[in-house]
C-alpha cells in the first residue's frame, strides 16, 4: 500500500481545508516545490496534489505551480485533481510531466467523459469519488447528490479508470481517523483499486487499512496529519512494505 503525501494548493500556497472549506484552511507553506521536496526526501513513491481553487473555478488555477513540481522531480509519479473538466487540461497537465490526473464533478455529472478520457488517455485516469454518508459530493463538495458512490464506481468499471480516490468528506481534515468500513465497502464494489482519503491521523489508521488492503486498497493519501507530525511517512511506508 502506497503513502500518498498531499499537497493541497490554494492561491500558489501550500494549504490543509477542514472538510473542504475554503474559508477554514491552514497555510503550511508558500513554497509548494520545496513541500515536494520535504515529501520526496522521505522516499514518498507518489504525489497527490489538488488545485483548491481549481475544483470551485472549473479549470486549472495553479498549473503553473503543479507543472513546476513535476519538472523538479520528472521520476514522481504525481497525481493531480482539481477544475479538471476537459481533455484540453488532461493533455496539458500530462504533457507537463504529470503521470495521472483526477476526474472529479465531471465524472458525477457526466459519467461517459471518463470513458472518452480514459479511450483518449489510457493509463492515466484517476477518477475521484468525494461521499458524504456514502453519497456524492459535487462542485469542491459544496453539492451533495443522490447518487451512491458505490454505484457510480461500478459504472467505471469497464472504461479503464486507473483508480478511485475514494474521500469521506466528514472526516477530511478533522484529524478524527479514516473511515475503514465506507473505503473498504468501496473497494468491494468495484474491481478498481480504491485509494483511501480523508481522517487519516496516525499510525492506528495506516495499520487499519493495511490490514485489509488486498481487499482493493492501493493506497491512502495523507495532508494534515504528516503536516502537523501525528504521522511520518517514511516511517509508515516502511510499515506498508513490510506487511505482505
Amino acid at each position: 500500500m502506497l503513502i500518498i503525501p498531499a499537497i493541497d494548493l490554494k492561491d500558489g500556497q501550500c494549504v490543509r481545508l477542514r472538510q473542504g472549506l475554503m474559508d477554514d484552511s491552514t497555510v503550511f507553506s508558500d513554497d509548494p516545490v520545496a513541500m515536494a521536496k520535504r515529501w520526496v526526501d522521505t522516499g514518498c513513491r507518489r504525489l497527490h496534489l489538488v488545485d483548491l481553487n481549481g475544483a470551485f473555478a472549473g479549470a486549472p488555477v495553479n498549473g503553473e505551480v503543479v507543472t513546476a513540481i513535476a519538472k523538479a522531480y520528472p521520476d514522481l509519479p504525481i497525481q493531480i485533481g482539481g477544475g479538471i473538466r476537459s481533455a484540453e487540461t488532461i493533455e496539458h497537465y500530462l504533457q507537463a510531466g504529470v503521470q495521472y490526473v483526477i476526474i472529479g464533478t465531471k465524472a458525477v455529472k457526466e459519467p461517459k467523459f471518463v470513458r472518452e478520457m480514459c479511450r483518449a488517455f489510457p493509463g492515466h485516469v484517476i477518477v475521484g469519488l468525494d461521499a458524504k454518508d456514502g453519497l456524492v459530493a459535487t462542485d469542491g463538495w459544496a453539492e451533495v447528490s443522490e447518487q451512491k458512490a458505490t454505484e457510480l464506481a461500478k459504472r467505471f468499471e469497464q472504461d479503464g479508470v486507473s483508480s478511485i480516490v475514494y474521500t469521506d468528506i466528514a472526516r477530511d481534515g478533522m484529524m478524527q481517523g479514516v473511515n475503514v468500513e465506507q473505503t473498504l465497502t468501496m473497494a468491494q464494489a468495484s474491481s478498481i483499486p480504491v485509494i483511501a482519503s480523508g481522517g487519516i491521523t496516525n499510525m492506528d489508521d495506516i495499520k487499519a487499512l493495511a490490514q485489509v488492503a488486498e481487499q482493493g486498497i492501493m493506497g491512502a493519501i495523507t495532508g494534515r496529519a504528516i503536516y502537523e507530525g501525528t504521522l511520518d511517512v517514511a516511517e509508515a511506508q516502511a510499515w506498508c512494505d513490510g506487511v505482505r
